[in-house]
């Protein structure tokens, strides 16, 4: 009797507990399309996973995501839906999809494991990306947004168009919008959808649309006895023409299988010989092969006997190209999409080489500055002074070394940047005073003794940079602040540390203006620049302001250093690598001054910017074309750019 009560009662809580999962909205609507999951066709499975995505319940996500993963489960009993666990190779213990309640644990053999295709998993895919475009964290947002760009597929338009009225980002809603407009390039429902998306994106500089129209104009060569009804001509080809040889022409046809390959009469001599049997080749005897009719008639021999391929002959090619046409064939069927998609990258690709234009300007900007950095002390030692310091690259590798050296001491990279500049300066500095009271303060006025002695002091300084540092690169980090670049657009960017350059030089400008015209040093300076006797007459001691100005040009010439290591590799080499074009930045500027100095620089750097646009494969060339140049510019303007006057004139 009591047995009997259990089991009326567990019989009575199956039947409330199927009662109950049979209530809830998610079992109902997937109950409504029952069939179709069942079918699981995916021809046919679209409105029932339409109804998940679109349903609104809390659970159709879970729901969708356990179907993915073949995960759902259907009791055959009832037809009910479960989320299914596995406990050993014959029993699975049921969920149910709205609460996650267990229902119970039952034999493989009473369940149906619901086990989507691939294509049915992308279209499931595809609907959560939409739960995933709706998501409360913006991050995910973000990824499904990724994921999307990465692999886009015709579901996710719908899913995007669905997403964007309830996005509460801006940012995040900009792209969405853009998303919806590069996937209806390739997805839209018609022609007019797809031309208006199209346009929309005229004269844009993005990758991603450069991505989307590009291949709307792709095109396939094609040949045909007659163009189809429903292609969609790019360009028709005449076979000999420039860009379409009859080789070319006849190789199509082969590869299209629409004519017999053609042998070259050298091949066919190859084959000949390949095959010669008894003095003979395909019944010819080898005498006879003195002619092309007689080899010809050889190789047709053998040819039909299937020892070497068929080949066609001159007039069969001829008659072959004759009688088709070629042309080029884009894949995409629409002439409007494809005019509008022409139009729109012609307008793109003006936009994108103006902004080239305007990235070589900044890039040529930018090599300008770090070579009036690097001139600029120069611009004190030879133009001032008229001292030809070959030397002057070392004290710039100084200086980055300095700021090496300080690193290791410093691991702050901000800190050291700011502590390494003023101390390159008076290292630097220290060593420009040493230099001239040692060396250079005996050799004023003999240019040629000043040369030589500089650079055995420049080979000097190397080979010690060599014995206390090595010979291996030593790394100049910049900090943080300076990582990355200052991005435009897709098509213009500059990194910081060039544009901290650039600022720097101009720092450097505004101070060296205010020593030479604001202070008693500067003016003294130009007193014994322009007429060192009348200067000693007046009490200026020539030899201290010499001193001091060497000092001052080599002390600049260390925070140079500093600057350029922090994207260059710092080697005792490192200096060699500016000498050149410091002294020419000086010397095309006019020597002297320092506006023809800020001149030359913006030249130069124009100049072999330029040059490398125009031959970007031998940086070697750029390099040659550019001091012929400017070797050209010196004959017909000596002076520089802006002319000094006084004894660095030679007046």
């Amino acid at each position: 009797m009591t047995r009997t009560i259990f089991a009326a009662l567990a019989a009575w809580m199956l039947c409330v507990c199927t009662a109950m999962a049979q209530d809830s909205p998610i079992q109902q609507l997937l109950q409504e399309h029952r069939t179709l999951i069942e079918k699981s066709s995916r021809k046919s499975i679209e409105p029932a996973i339409d109804a998940l995505r679109d349903s609104g319940l809390p659970e159709a996500q879970a729901v969708l995501e356990q179907w993915q993963a073949k995960a759902l489960w259907q009791r055959k009993a009832d037809k009910l839906f479960f989320f299914g666990e596995k406990i050993d190779s014959k029993t699975y213990r049921l969920l149910d999809i709205a609460t996650g309640e267990i229902e119970g644990e039952f034999p493989k053999k009473e369940l149906k494991q619901l086990k989507p295709n691939s294509g049915i998993r992308s279209m499931i895919g595809a609907a959560l990306v939409q739960f995933q475009l709706m998501a409360d964290d913006p991050a995910k947002r973000v990824e499904a947004l990724d994921a999307i760009q990465r692999d886009p597929a015709p579901e996710h338009l719908t899913a995007l168009k669905g997403a964007i009225e309830t996005e509460v980002d801006p940012e995040i809603r900009a792209r969405k919008e853009r998303l919806v407009r590069l996937l209806t390039i390739t997805y839209g429902r018609d022609d007019a959808e797809r031309i208006s998306a199209i346009e929309s994106f005229s004269g844009d500089l993005g990758v991603d649309a450069r991505g989307a129209l590009n291949p709307l104009v792709a095109t396939t060569r094609t040949a045909a006895a007659a163009i189809p009804d429903d292609a969609n001509v790019a360009k028709r080809l005449k076979p000999g023409s420039e860009d379409f040889s009859e080789a070319e022409a006849y190789a199509l046809l082969v590869s299209s299988n629409l004519a017999p390959a053609h042998i070259s009469a050298s091949e066919k001599r190859m084959a000949l010989q390949d095959n010669i049997e008894g003095g003979s080749v395909g019944g010819v005897p080898v005498a006879q092969l003195d002619t092309d009719e007689a080899r010809e008639r050889a190789y047709v021999a053998l040819a039909e006997a299937g020892t070497v391929p068929a080949t066609a002959t001159e007039a069969e090619v001829a008659a072959a190209l004759a009688s088709h046409i070629f042309f080029d064939r884009y894949a995409e069927p629409s002439e409007a999409i494809t005019d509008a998609a022409a139009k729109a990258l012609g307008s793109i690709n003006t936009q994108v080489g103006l902004n080239q234009t305007a990235d070589l300007a900044l890039d040529a900007l930018s090599l300008a500055s770090i070579y009036f950095l690097a001139a600029i002390g120069l611009a004190i030692t030879f133009g001032v002074m008229g001292v030809i310091n070959m030397a002057h690259g070392e004290f710039i590798m100084m200086g980055a070394y300095t700021g090496y050296v300080v690193q290791q001491v410093i691991p702050d990279y901000t800190v050291s940047i700011l502590v390494a500049l003023p101390l390159a300066f008076a290292v630097t500095f220290a060593a420009g005073v040493a230099m001239e009271r040692l060396v250079i303060r005996w050799l004023y006025n003999r240019p040629l003794e000043t040369l030589l002695a500089t650079f055995g002091i420049s080979i000097a300084l190397q080979q010690l940079a060599k014995n206390i540092f090595g010979t291996q690169a030593r790394p100049l980090t910049s900090p943080a602040w300076l990582d990355g670049a200052l991005v435009l657009n897709d098509v213009v960017s500059i990194s910081y540390i060039r544009i901290a350059i650039f600022v720097l030089a101009l720092i450097f400008l505004g101070v060296f203006l205010f020593i030479m015209k604001r202070t008693r040093l500067g003016l003294e300076v130009r007193a014994v620049t322009q007429n060192p006797r009348m200067a000693a007459s007046m009490g200026i001691n020539p030899d201290r302001i010499n001193m001091l100005t060497f000092g001052l040009g080599s002390g600049i010439a260390g925070i140079a250093g500093v600057a350029i290591g922090l994207y260059a590799k710092v080697t005792s080499e490192l200096g060699s690598d500016y000498i050149v074009q410091s002294f020419m930045t000086v010397v095309v500027g006019g020597v002297g001054n320092i506006w023809g100095t800020l001149l030359g620089a913006t030249m130069i750097g124009f100049l072999q910017k330029g040059i490398e646009w125009m031959n970007p494969s031998n940086t070697l060339a750029a390099q040659t074309y550019m001091i012929i140049f400017i070797i050209i510019f010196i004959q017909f303007r000596p002076r520089g750019i802006i002319a000094l006057k006084g004894r660095a004139a030679g007046d």
